[in-house]
């Protein structure tokens, strides 16, 4: 089955299962404008909200967006408060719906230092939509990808002294057990946005045999007819998986 839309056609039947977006460009964005950064990253929700329909639509099961990284903390304070706020005005807007449509809202990092009102809403999304299976969509919140490899090893360490499991058993899968995405196929494909070119500490274990498409628009700018165009390229390619 092939889907066509303004001359990009699709073959439905080689979908990625899992795409991950880092949605760079916000601020960028809104300096063009003259307009203060978080005008960029409020734009950059209504942006969110469209890919999340879009692939429900073309039945894309996993999806996982990188929202906020431990390294953000590093921005002046009324842009983190700004962020957490639109984390926080997204939810309430929009978890309704997407319980309606049956799908899971996942976090991948560590919620302890988000502030509590943000924290609290998280969590509720959470709870509301744990049973359901239709997509999965994640967001990477307070997330960075060496602190979660070294949390596994950590966490492995204590199990292998408490003699939960043994040492001569870690392979590639019970280490997979032990990261955010446990149960999840890694991604597919990555999708950054703004024409940068580097991960940016994002899920580097499970992006190591991942697609890349690197687009140059910025993220508010990103709309269904790009994301269904980085689509068209990737079933173009030969996934090989370091064999012939």
């Amino acid at each position: 089955m092939l889907f066509k839309k303004r001359h990009i056609e699709l073959d439905l039947k080689n979908l990625p299962q899992h795409v991950a977006f880092i949605m760079d460009g916000n601020g960028r964005w809104a300096k063009r404008r003259g307009m203060p950064r978080l005008v960029g990253h409020n734009a950059g929700t209504e942006t969110l909200k469209k890919i999340v329909k879009e692939s429900k639509r073309l039945g894309i099961k996993y999806i996982t967006f990188y929202a906020f990284s431990t390294e953000n903390w590093k921005r002046p304070s009324d842009e983190v408060n700004g962020l957490m706020n639109i984390l926080v005005k997204f939810i309430q807007s929009e978890v309704d719906e997407i319980h309606e449509n049956q799908i899971k809202i996942n976090i991948l990092g560590d919620l302890d230092r988000l502030p509590k009102y943000a924290r609290d809403q998280v969590e509720y999304a959470i709870k509301l939509t744990e049973k359901n299976d239709s997509m999965f969509f994640n967001i990477a919140l307070n997330y960075g990808a060496r602190d979660e490899l070294l949390s596994a090893v950590k966490q492995i360490s204590e199990d292998v002294k408490s003699s939960k499991i043994d040492s001569a058993n870690i392979d590639e899968t019970l280490f997979s057990q032990y990261l955010y995405t446990n149960g999840m196929p890694d991604p597919d494909l990555l999708i950054r946005t703004s024409g940068e070119k580097r991960l940016s500490n994002f899920l580097l274990w499970q992006l190591a045999y991942s697609e890349f498409e690197f687009v140059t628009v910025f993220w508010p700018d990103f709309n269904e007819q790009v994301y269904q165009k980085a689509l068209y390229d990737y079933q173009k390619r030969n996934r090989r998986f370091g064999a012939i």
